[in-house]
Formats: C-alpha cells, structure tokens, sequence
C-alpha cells in the first residue's frame, strides 16, 4: 500500500509539472519577439518550459527579453537579431535550428508593421514594399525555411497574427489589410497542404491591444481601456498544445475570451 500510495503521489506530481508546463521540451521561434503582443508570447510560452528562439531588430530589446525569461526560468533564450526583411538571413536562421536542433515545435509569427495610414493612391513604393515584405513576405519566408524543421516535430504549429482589416478593410490601411488578407489566404493553403502530416496552422485576430502599433493607428485612445498584451498568452499557450489541433480559420480573441 506504502509502494502505491508513493506511485499514485509520483503520478500527480508529474500531472501538475506538466500543468504547469505545457510546453516543456519544446523548442518554440517567436518573431516580433522585442515588444508588445510577441514578446508577451515569447515570455509565456517560456514560463510554459519551451526554449525561446527569439527573433527581433533591436539586440537591446532582445536582450531585455531574454533577462526577463532569465528571471523567471533561469534559462537563457536564443537571440537572433534579425530584420525579416533579409530573406536570405531567414534562411540562414533555418539552416542553423536544423545543424542544432534538428527540429522546431512551434513557429509564432508576430511581428508587425504597419507604415503610415495613407490613401493607397499617395503611399510611396519603399513604404508599400516594406508592409507587405513584413507582414506577407517575411511570413512566407518563414515557411519555406521551418517547413522541414516542423515536419520533423511529433506536432509542429504555426500561429500567426491576422487583424480586422483582413475582411473589414477600410479607407487608408490599404497595405496592411491587402498584407493581412493575403496571410489568411496563404495560411489557409499551407494548412489544407499539411492535412496529412502532424503540422497545424492557424491565425489569431488580436482585436485592439495596447501596443505601440495601435497607439501609432490611434493616437487618442485612452491605452488603459485595451487589453494588455500578456491576456492573449492563454489563447496562444491552448493552440499550441500538441495534444489537439487547433480550430481552422482565423481564432478571435475577443470571441475566445468570451467563451473561455
């Protein structure tokens, strides 16, 4: 009785670790990873017991990540300082996760730009080009390189970020919603390709957040009215569970909070 009493309070031991650490082992790249939504992402996912790659432009914020993550888990992440504008450095980056890790469980695309707000007709070709590499571009970029390395994950995820004006687009974010709206539709056919592999992908439309990107959209909105971006940690901590798939389409917050 003493030999069972001990393996069924192992047992529970071992349910609460993995409560608590739901992704523990799992190797997880975060881009946008400096500030705002992904860097909450990148913090949460490494108190969950991943090993953050953690890509950003600044090594100053990258460094702030990683004292934070340091902190709190007394592990390092990995930093890659990185404008996701070079598409050959994100294919450098692929190369190096494969020579180290062999493997990637999850890939969050969270960064973000969202240049000036503009008639599409008075927008110059530099500030185009670089909304649409960001947003559109570098995610498929992305792709290409993790493609292998998630395939190689017993459950592989890739989460990115979409916004309202993907299917609700409006006078002056001609760039960023022709840059979203071509994500979901990429996103959708890349998933309906890995039908038959252990890879999932799904969007998440964060809705209004208090972040620098919708300070710079709304100047006189009152921030403290706004979700912080660490509330969207749970939802993104549910998706990449490796346990379920997550749902097709584009997930809401607003509607996941609501139903949680």
């Amino acid at each position: 009785m003493r030999d069972l009493g001990a393996a069924i309070a192992k047992k529970q031991a071992m349910n609460t670790a993995s409560e608590s650490k739901p992704l523990a082992g799992k190797i997880a790249l975060v881009t946008g990873a400096t500030r705002g939504i992904g860097q909450a992402i990148a913090f949460g996912y490494a108190k969950a017991g991943a090993h953050i790659i953690a890509v950003g432009r600044t090594q100053g914020g990258l460094e702030a990540l990683d004292d934070q993550i340091f902190a709190e888990t007394g592990a390092h992440a990995s930093l890659v300082p990185l404008d996701l504008m070079d598409g050959d450095g994100i294919d450098r980056l692929g190369l190096a996760l494969y020579e180290r890790y062999k493997r990637l469980d999850l890939l969050v695309g969270a960064a973000g730009y969202l240049g000036g707000l503009t008639p599409v007709a008075h927008i110059d070709p530099k500030p185009f080009d670089r909304v649409i590499g960001i947003n559109l571009t570098a995610n498929y970029r992305l792709i290409r390189a993790m493609d292998p390395l998630l395939r190689e994950s017993e459950a592989g995820r890739l989460i990115f970020l979409s916004s309202g004006v993907a299917r609700n687009p409006r006078a002056f974010w001609g760039p960023y919603a022709a840059a979203k709206a071509g994500l979901e539709a990429m996103i959708a056919c890349y998933g309906d390709e890995m039908a038959n592999t252990p890879v999932r992908a799904c969007l998440v439309n964060p809705g209004p957040m208090r972040t620098q990107m919708r300070k710079v959209a709304f100047p006189g909105e009152d921030p403290m009215t706004l979700p912080a971006p660490e509330e969207i940690v749970p939802l993104m901590l549910d998706l990449a569970r490796p346990d379920q798939d997550p749902p097709a389409g584009v997930v809401a917050f607003k509607d996941w909070q609501a139903g949680a």
